[in-house]
C-alpha cells in the first residue's frame, strides 16, 4: 500500500466519522410524526451529513479501486477511535478509560491484520 492510498483510506474513515457526528446532530431535530417527517428529511443538517457521506463513499469507492478489500476494510474499525473522540469534543459525550482501551485493542489488530 503506497502513502496516498494509506491516506486516502485514512481521510475517508475520518470523514464517515464526521458523518456520524453529523447525522447524531441531525437526529435530534428529527420529528418522526406524519406532519414533520417532510421537514426532518429537509434539515441543513441531515442534508450535509448525506453530502459528507457520499463524499466518504465515493472515497471508499476509489480506494477499493486499487487497494485489496482485505487490507482497506480493518481501517474501517479505526472509527472506534475517532467517532467517541469526536462525540466528546463535539458534543460533550464523556467517554471512559473503557472506550479507548477497546479501541487500542482494535487498533493493534488492525496492524495485525494489515501491516
Amino acid at each position: 500500500m503506497s502513502i496516498f492510498q494509506f491516506f486516502l483510506i485514512l481521510f475517508t474513515v475520518v470523514l464517515l466519522s464526521i458523518g456520524q457526528i453529523l447525522f447524531k446532530l441531525a437526529a435530534g431535530g428529527i420529528d418522526l410524526s406524519l406532519s414533520g417527517i417532510i421537514p426532518s428529511l429537509m434539515s441543513p443538517r441531515l442534508i450535509i451529513a448525506l453530502f459528507v457521506y457520499s463524499m466518504a463513499t465515493i472515497l471508499w469507492l476509489v480506494a477499493l479501486k486499487d487497494i485489496p478489500l482485505r487490507v482497506a476494510y480493518p481501517f474501517a474499525a479505526l472509527a472506534f477511535f475517532i467517532v467517541p473522540t469526536l462525540a466528546h469534543f463535539f458534543l460533550g459525550e464523556i467517554v471512559s478509560w473503557k472506550t479507548y482501551a477497546g479501541a487500542l485493542i482494535i487498533l493493534l489488530g488492525v496492524m495485525v491484520s494489515v501491516f
